[in-house]
C-alpha cells in the first residue's frame, strides 16, 4: 500500500455576492470514507470584520492554510495599522496557493466579503492559485449538485426573457438552506447542519440550520 500524503474529509462550501452583502456557507460534517469524525465542524473562517474564508477538503491542509493566512493578516494589521481589504486578501491567498504549486494544499477555497465600494464579492480558486471574482460559486464534494441550482436560481442561466436582477439577502439565505438540504440528500459527505456567514459593511452575522444527520 503506497503512502498518500492527502486525505479527503468531505464537506461543501458556497458563496453568493449581492449588491451590499456576501454569503459564505458550509456544512458542518467532518468525515473520512464511511466514518463521521465530527458533526459540528464549520468550514467558515473569519479573517477580519468584512472577510470570511470558506475552506474544505483535507482538514490538515485547511488548518495549516488558515493559520498562515491569519498570520499574514495580523502582520499586515501591525505594519499598516488597518485590516487587509477583501480584494487584497483574495490576491494574497492566490499568491500563497501558487507558492505551494509543487505540493498543493488539498483544499477548496471560496472567499467572501465587502469590497472598497461597499459591494459584496466572492472569489473562487483552483488548487494552485488561479482565482476569479464571481457572483456565486460552490466547491467541495457536493459542488456538482449545488452549482446547477445556483446557475438556475441566482444566475438565471438559459432562461429567455428573464430579467437578471440581484437577489435580496433574505431570499439568498433561504436559497442557501434549500440547496444544502438538497445536497445532503445525495452526498454522504455533506450533512448535519449548514453554517451561514452573512457579511455586510456592519460586520458578519452567523446562522446555523439543521440538515439530515444520517
Amino acid at each position: 500500500m503506497s503512502f498518500d500524503p492527502y486525505s479527503q474529509n468531505g464537506g461543501t462550501v458556497l458563496g453568493i455576492a449581492g449588491e451590499d452583502y456576501a454569503i459564505i456557507a458550509s456544512d458542518t460534517r467532518l468525515s473520512e470514507g464511511y466514518s463521521i469524525h465530527s458533526r459540528d465542524v464549520s468550514k467558515l473562517y473569519p479573517l477580519n470584520g468584512v472577510t470570511v474564508l470558506g475552506c474544505t477538503g483535507f482538514h490538515g491542509d485547511v488548518i495549516t492554510l488558515v493559520k498562515r493566512v491569519e498570520m499574514r493578516q495580523k502582520s499586515y494589521a501591525f505594519t499598516h495599522r488597518k485590516d487587509m481589504s477583501t480584494t487584497a486578501t483574495a490576491q494574497m491567498l492566490a499568491t500563497m496557493l501558487y507558492g505551494k504549486r509543487f505540493f498543493p494544499y488539498y483544499t477548496y477555497n471560496i472567499l467572501g466579503g465587502i469590497d472598497s465600494e461597499g459591494k459584496g464579492c466572492v472569489y473562487s480558486y483552483d488548487p494552485v492559485g488561479s482565482y476569479e471574482r464571481e457572483v456565486f460559486r460552490a466547491a467541495g464534494t457536493a459542488s456538482s449538485l449545488l452549482q446547477p441550482l445556483l446557475d438556475n436560481q441566482v444566475g438565471f442561466k438559459n432562461q429567455e426573457g428573464k430579467e437578471r436582477v440581484p437577489i435580496p439577502m433574505d431570499r439568498a439565505v433561504a436559497m442557501v438552506k434549500d440547496v444544502f438540504s438538497s445536497a445532503a440528500e445525495r452526498d454522504i459527505y455533506t450533512g448535519d447542519a449548514v453554517a451561514i456567514a452573512i457579511i455586510t459593511k456592519d460586520g458578519v452575522k452567523y446562522e446555523q440550520f439543521p440538515l439530515r444527520r444520517d
